[in-house]
């Protein structure tokens, strides 16, 4: 028997100090909780929580050390009625387990009825069949771990899956492909930097089960979207999988990042859990308080309110729940050095009640957290609720996942009628969406492909999905990609085809690595990365979805173009704005600074005519880089390289006419995405340029400004740099405009 001490009610979870450790659960519900402590033939030995202080049952026992587990048993009403699910014969994980160990099976002892008649209450054991909590050791040696802190008109972000990086990465050793360590291996690193990626965001990394329903079919829970703790590494990602072993793996992966420059952001699912709906198992939360923790129908608590899909969603009401996320942002911020978070399907963190409110709850504790409000945060601004899309609706603090820009620049490309007018809204950083609310382009994480949906090849290799694998005979995933075969659906050795492909390519990076805002690569996707056509790989933790290494010549020379846009982006910052172009909103109001200015292909100022009807797919786009009026961090005034932007997005060739000399006397090419040919070219005023159908052309010119130093960064001192600008600048304004008519872009 263990001799248990009072201990402390905070902090909630398995804290170890040096010489024992202190175990705190929250439940308001409970009547009695158990401490049970697993050895390693599975033993158990059960101690009562002496003490309860607020709610929160707690107990210190002298000589538990890291690597021991643990779980509860609950002891409280089972009504489901009332919403209340207590049931001792369920060995629960804890909500604030550091490390998690093992997986479930799917085994009935895991629900709390039985499968042959879901009315009959099931009291069988789980604890054979289920996870484990383990106590952690907190210490490890950060050496000089510094948060790299790159502001985010620098970065670059790249999705990637721990285990789909380097399952199939040839110089990372065999028994470190999949995990922690081979995302720090020195080779992918190496890759890393080579891109010129600033950020690695993570899919989910949070301890998450794998669906019975899948494993049965030989599929597995690949995406990780189906937490079930919220401070715990997944143990799947772990090299050696020694107890807790994980913890010390992830830091050691963060620490190998960080010096090489490399943010971490981690995608987390804090708005349900893996419990699911009414008929799912009994794991940690719906045992502990499930009224406390889960929303439920208010006219019948025996099911779930659900926004997510999934089955449940956490009650953002509740303090509990705000604490519980709370306190695992802190922890992975502090203890695991990330630096910065991604929230799936964050429109339901912002349901305190029934609709979307930016005002909730949530917010207003991320807003005043001292921790929480210095990292990146960055929502995936919707869910499956009534009004759940909200692209632009989220506060100042926060950057957005841009679901409009994706659809709009696929759109573009796919050479779909009137869509240049949104099309330039997007590439200038969609102020349409962020300004009212004094955001900047750098709330827009602009993204053309995610983890959800096609890769880029499959984009221009597919028009339907080709999801058989999943075993829901292809009804799964979206069926609207605004995709576009090229002509063939899928594999082809049709050399038009082929090459038409690689320029579409090509010409989503450009887009995406031009445009103002925050781009975010998928992993792979600079490598030519193929799903075969399948949009929704959750369940292929396979080749399917993993990326493959072996790269051919046409794959090689697209991770060449990728890296030399990003290096383009990264010297060039009229590519990568704080602030929104200072012209009209109306199309082809242009900036009275002259810092965007937009023609027809002809080289004529865009008429309002031009922007809209089935001829509406092309575009130039003059980015002035005498005109940026952005001091930098020393206080020295930006002056840039200037550059044309030709987009044609038509299905046929289209002549171009360059601008008038007072642009440039001069323009050379940066990149032809139609013809690699003509790269180093160079054209003078008023040039004809015949552009390939479907293709981007960039040409640039030196600055015709020299840089002045700011003294401040005051309203005095931008305004007087605005109008050094005006005087400067090789643009006259078009026209004048009273002040409330001015607005923080140039587009639509």
């Amino acid at each position: 028997m263990q001799h248990i001490w009072p201990g402390h009610p905070y902090p909630l979870g398995a804290t170890y100090d040096g010489s024992g450790t202190n175990f705190a659960l929250f439940s308001e519900v409970a009547e009695r909780v158990e401490l049970c402590l697993i050895d390693a033939d599975g033993g158990e030995s059960r101690v009562d929580l002496p003490e309860v202080d607020a709610f929160v049952w707690h107990g210190y026992l002298p000589a538990v050390a890291p690597g021991q587990h643990y779980g509860y048993r609950v002891h409280g009403p089972y009504d489901p009625a009332s919403g209340r699910r207590c049931d001792p014969s369920k060995l629960l994980l804890d909500p604030y387990a550091k490390a998690i160990s093992g997986q479930i099976d799917g085994h009935e002892s895991l629900y709390s009825y039985r499968f042959s008649d879901p009315s009959r209450r099931n009291s069988l054991d789980s604890a054979s069949h289920t996870m484990t909590s383990l106590v952690v050791s907190p210490y490890f040696d950060w050496g000089h771990d510094r948060p790299p802190r790159h502001e985010y008109h620098e970065s670059v972000i790249y999705e990637a899956h721990v285990k789909g990086l380097t399952a199939q990465h040839p110089s990372v050793p065999e028994d470190q492909r999949g995990t922690y360590l081979g995302l720090a291996h020195p080779s992918v690193i190496a890759h890393l930097t080579s891109l010129g990626v600033t950020a690695v965001e993570l899919m989910p990394v949070h301890q998450f089960i794998n669906d019975p329903a899948l494993t049965a079919q030989g599929l597995s829970n690949y995406w990780g979207y189906n937490t079930i703790g919220f401070f715990a590494p997944h143990n799947g990602y772990s090299a050696f999988a020694r107890s807790g072993q994980q913890v010390q793996e992830f830091k050691a992966m963060v620490k190998a990042l960080h010096s090489a420059n490399i943010e971490v952001i981690l995608d987390v699912v804090y708005n349900h859990t893996a419990e699911g709906n009414h008929k799912g198992p009994t794991l940690s939360f719906r045992g502990i308080d499930n009224a406390n923790y889960y929303r439920l129908v208010d006219t019948d608590k025996t099911h779930y309110f659900d926004t997510t899909g999934t089955g449940n969603s956490l009650l953002m009401r509740s303090p509990h729940v705000l604490q519980l996320i709370m306190d695992s942002l802190r922890y992975w911020v502090q203890e695991m050095h990330v630096d910065g978070f991604r929230f799936d399907l964050a429109a339901t963190l912002a349901r305190q009640f029934h609709e979307v409110d930016r005002l909730s709850a949530f917010f207003d504790l991320v807003q005043q957290d001292p921790i929480v409000s210095q990292v990146k945060l960055i929502a995936e601004p919707w869910d499956l609720g009534d009004g759940g899309y909200q692209v632009g609706g989220f506060p100042p603090l926060w950057t957005e996942w841009n679901g409009k820009y994706r659809d709009t620049v696929r759109d573009f490309w796919r050479s779909e009628p009137s869509t240049v007018g949104e099309f330039v809204s997007r590439v200038c950083g969609s102020s349409d969406l962020y300004a009212h609310t004094g955001r900047r382009p750098l709330a827009s994480i602009n993204f053309v492909t995610a983890h959800d949906g096609f890769t880029l090849r499959d984009l221009v290799s597919y028009n339907e999905k080709h999801n058989a694998a999943n075993g829901e005979h292809n009804r799964d995933g979206e069926s609207f990609n605004r995709s576009w075969n090229c002509g063939v659906e899928g594999p082809t050795d049709d050399p038009e085809i082929t090459a038409l492909r690689a320029r579409q390519q090509r010409n989503f990076l450009a887009t995406l690595l031009l445009s103002q805002g925050v781009p975010m690569l998928s992993h792979g996707d600079e490598l030519g990365r193929t799903q075969s056509g399948n949009n929704n790989v959750y369940c292929q933790d396979n080749p399917v979805a993993w990326i493959d290494w072996d790269l051919d010549e046409e794959r090689e020379q697209l991770l060449e173009y990728t890296q030399m846009l990003v290096s383009l982006r990264a010297a060039h910052p009229v590519f990568r704005r704080r602030r929104f172009f200072a012209g009209s909103a109306e199309h082809g109001g242009e900036s009275e600074l002259g810092d965007v200015v937009w023609f027809q292909p002809d080289g004529k100022h865009m008429q309002s005519s031009a922007w809209s009807g089935d001829q509406a797919r092309m575009v130039q786009m003059f980015l002035n880089g005498d005109a940026i009026v952005e001091p930098d961090a020393r206080g020295q005034r930006i002056v840039d390289d200037s550059f044309l932007v030709l987009f044609n997005g038509n299905y046929k060739k289209v002549q171009f006419t360059l601008p008038p000399a007072e642009l440039g006397k001069e323009w050379t090419v940066v990149f032809d995405t139609g013809n690699a040919l003509n790269r180093g070219k160079t054209h003078k005023p008023r040039a004809k340029l015949m552009l390939e159908h479907r293709s981007v052309v960039v040409l640039t010119r030196p600055p015709t400004t020299a840089s002045t130093t700011s003294s401040g960064s005051g309203a005095a001192e931008v305004a007087a740099t605005e109008a050094a600008m005006v005087k400067a600048s090789p643009l006259k304004p078009l026209r004048r405009r009273t002040p409330h008519a001015r607005r923080a872009s140039s587009s639509s």
